[in-house]
């Protein structure tokens, strides 16, 4: 694990990273994670989360799921709405109970860098998470190798590398159908007839899945992709439980549901 020059080098950004260093023991050795008073406020101010294809149908229970755009359909879980606000995050800094944790969130302080321009990975920290200390409750090392728990949170990454490269693939074959289009959730408000976006999204256009030539199809379902688009329409369902969350959040009445609200 120790950084060399010919180690890979982290380059670009890492969603959520504040400070992410390349894990070794000549910089990190007497570091430890200690959980933090506000074990989730590393996330608490963004209102979507990245997901990899196998969490779709678990995340499908509690978040609308939409895609980070046609050109990159990559899923995303809803977390917030018209403010940057994580609704499931409270001002405790503690995730809502009861809902599905997505994985980008569960292996945080910790994430994996892919070497620029070759095939090798290196597993990488945010020193500025809260619970990464000098002399913390777990070590990140013991004697010059890994501890336990962070080659436990290694394997966590392996794996979700592992899931995340599966899901690029499934995001091509998504992305060939052209089904993936821009829409908008809606609201009609009391005593109007016409609907109003509150949401801007990208997602599954229903009407051109059904539309779809039987060749095609038969190449989704043969590489088991039809299960995820159908469970992202399902999803959609989630637009109103999020927006009353909010309105709980914020103690809002239902007009003041769709309104910016000043954070400050």
């Amino acid at each position: 694990m120790s950084q060399t020059p010919g180690a890979p080098q982290i380059s670009g950004k890492l969603f959520l990273f504040d400070r992410p260093e390349l894990l070794n023991k000549e910089q990190h050795g007497n570091l430890g994670v200690s959980p933090p008073a506000r074990p989730c406020s590393f996330c608490a101010n963004v209102a979507a989360i990245p997901l990899t294809a196998s969490e779709i149908p678990a995340a499908v229970k509690d978040y609308p799921v939409v895609f980070l755009s046609e050109e990159e359909p990559m899923p995303l879980a809803v977390v917030g709405l018209i403010d940057q606000t994580n609704l499931f995050v409270d001002e405790n800094g503690q995730w809502a109970s009861d809902t599905y944790i997505p994985g980008y969130v569960r292996r945080y302080p910790f994430a994996i860098a892919n070497e620029t321009g070759g095939d090798r990975l290196a597993i990488v920290i945010d020193t500025a998470y809260d619970g990464i200390v000098s002399g913390g409750e777990t070590p990140l090392f013991e004697d010059s190798n890994p501890s336990p728990a962070t080659q436990q949170a290694i394997e966590f990454c392996k794996a979700y590398e592992t899931d995340r490269r599966m899901t690029e693939q499934f995001m091509e074959l998504i992305k060939s159908t052209g089904l993936v289009r821009g829409q908008a959730a809606q609201y009609t408000p009391k005593g109007e007839t016409s609907p109003k976006p509150f949401a801007q999204y990208f997602g599954i256009d229903e009407k051109g899945l059904g539309e779809l030539s039987d060749e095609k199809f038969l190449e989704l379902r043969k590489n088991n992709v039809l299960p995820f688009l159908y469970a992202q329409l399902m999803s959609l369902g989630n637009w109103r439980s999020l927006l009353m969350r909010r309105a709980r959040r914020f103690n809002l009445t239902e007009d003041q549901v769709f309104q910016q609200i000043n954070l400050n």
